[in-house]
């Protein structure tokens, strides 16, 4: 399998982390001191390329900004089902025992329903 970056490209990379580790490292634009170790290395790569050496190609830009600009998905509140209303099973039966007589003297339980 073939090296992805040069051994110039390292040394560039290796001289960047090491000025950092000095304070020397400043940013481009703003200039201020570099303190993270992967944007010391971001910048050794990018002079590395800007210089000619065997450096794959930075990802497309589309894809970094859309992942940027795409807003990390909030945490939605679910909505629960609405509460069962507890049911007193003993006070809420509608059903009643009536007697029921009939001519021959049997006595019948009926259920009567009541609303």
């Amino acid at each position: 399998m073939a090296r992805q970056y040069s051994k110039s490209a390292a040394e560039n990379v290796h001289q960047e982390m090491h000025e950092m580790k000095e304070g020397k490292l400043k940013s481009g634009r703003s200039g201020k001191k570099v303190t993270d170790p992967k944007q010391a290395i971001a910048i050794g790569l990018s002079e590395a390329r800007k210089e000619g050496k065997k450096v794959p190609e930075k990802k497309s830009a589309s894809k970094t900004a859309t992942k940027k600009s795409a807003a990390p998905k909030k945490a939605v509140a679910r909505k629960s089902a609405p509460k069962k209303q507890q049911v007193n099973k003993i006070k809420d039966l509608s059903i009643k025992l009536a007697p029921l007589v009939y001519p021959a003297g049997l006595i019948f339980l009926l259920k009567v329903t009541c609303s």
